[in-house]
């Protein structure tokens, strides 16, 4: 297992584990079709190790959908 999956510092950054192995999964299919890794000095490491320190870097989030964004700003204006 990656070392940095262990630490809850990414699983908080990204919004839970679902959501973290989503992202994981996006990325880790636009790396399969040919997309450059958003990091430097990648020798050595795995596509998933890669993904990984993009995700601790800042360099990808997860978007969401502009529909569940809606209802996220109505719950906080409206908690109830």
């Amino acid at each position: 297992m990656i070392e940095e999956l262990k630490d809850n510092t990414v699983l908080d950054k990204i919004g839970g584990r679902f959501k973290l192995s989503a992202l994981i999964q996006k990325r880790m299919i636009e790396l399969l079709e040919g997309g450059r890794p958003l990091i430097e000095d990648t020798e050595g490491m795995t596509q998933m190790e890669i993904v990984v320190e993009e995700i601790r870097q800042d360099k990808i989030v997860l978007a969401m959908p502009e529909a569940q964004l809606d209802k996220k700003e109505k719950k906080k204006a409206d908690p109830f």
